[in-house]
């Protein structure tokens, strides 16, 4: 049986344009919408990662009671990640203009040359109000992608940035406004959306959660106040390393190599162990803007030897002097 609601549903679907159109066109393709802000990216209602639909019916409701509501897409439901190229509105980074880089699309080509993969262009793509450019790629089933920005935060580069699990995009229809004027998110390639390339799967898949260093052996002539103490220091310099971004990431390394060599120097810790342990907390470093195994294995080496020859010194706490009770002799 037909309902007025459904009669008026489809009337208005298949008669819809404007910011209305632009969401239930992003629904028809099976991405969850909610309403942003108008002519702004900030959701406009709380909780939109859970009230994202597909649904004609509310998606009417929503824009029917707020007609100049952006169209946001929730990434995580709609199964996407979406590369944010961004092009330069200031200073290009020196090691990006040695590059010949000035837009994220540059990052994005020079990265697939280098995994020796070409540039990822066929797919659903729309041009941003301020130059940019989103790239719409499907997740692969099982995949733990991470939303990331810039070289930051583990990200792919400057002016790249992935919009995965947790995050949103702004719908193509929907408007920013730039010096003064209202410009669309314009769809530039009307492609299919394809798989996210698997070289770009590996770059952007989280690494595994920091491991604990494994407990050192305690050593006879120190006891248990120094192995506490050893564990500490691994873990706070692993945790250092681990979070390190990258205009910091080789002196961080290198630190955290020098204070742990300073352990080394009294024999509490072996070079392997600092080894192991620094090298595992920089794994997710290795391959970001040219930090490859080698730098990483000789700013540890060169950090462990600078420490080992100041060896840290603990004093150990002075024992309590006895004080005579009153009428002691």
């Amino acid at each position: 049986m037909t309902t007025p609601t459904t009669t008026m549903s489809a009337a208005l679907v298949t008669g819809s344009s404007g910011l209305l159109g632009a969401a239930l066109d992003a629904a028809a393709r099976g991405w969850p919408v909610f309403p942003l802000i108008p002519r702004v990216k900030r959701p406009a209602i709380p909780g939109w990662q859970q009230r994202a639909t597909c649904d004609p019916d509310r998606i009417l409701r929503w824009w029917l009671r707020h007609p100049l509501c952006n169209v946001g897409i929730a990434c995580g439901p709609a199964g996407l990640l979406v590369l944010d190229l961004d092009a330069a509105h200031g200073p290009i980074p020196l090691p990006w203009v040695r590059r010949g880089v000035t837009h994220g699309r540059d990052v994005l080509a020079l990265l697939a040359h280098r995994a020796g993969e070409p540039d990822p262009v066929d797919t659903f793509t729309v041009a941003t109000p301020r130059g940019g450019e989103h790239r719409y790629f499907s997740r692969p089933p099982g995949s733990r992608l991470r939303s990331t920005v810039g070289a930051r935060g583990r990200g792919l580069g400057w002016h790249l940035d992935t919009r995965g699990p947790g995050a949103s995009i702004t719908a193509p229809g929907s408007f920013a406004v730039v010096q003064g004027v209202p410009v669309p998110y314009a769809v530039t390639r009307d492609l299919p959306v394809t798989v996210l390339p698997g070289w770009l799967v590996t770059a952007l898949t989280p690494p595994p959660p920091p491991r604990r260093p494994a407990v050192l052996p305690e050593l006879a002539a120190t006891g248990r106040r120094i192995t506490a103490y050893v564990q500490a220091a691994v873990t706070a310099e692993c945790r250092n390393v681990a979070t390190a971004t990258e205009g910091h990431r080789h002196i961080t390394v290198y630190a955290a190599a020098a204070a742990l060599g300073e352990l080394l120097g009294n024999g509490w810790i072996s070079a392997a162990a600092i080894t192991h342990h620094l090298t595992d907390a920089a794994r997710h470093h290795l391959g970001v803007a040219e930090f490859d195994r080698a730098e990483l294995a000789r700013t540890i080496h060169d950090g462990i030897a600078a420490g080992r020859e100041h060896p840290r010194i603990l004093t150990d706490r002075p024992a309590p002097r006895h004080r005579p009770q009153p009428g002691a002799r």
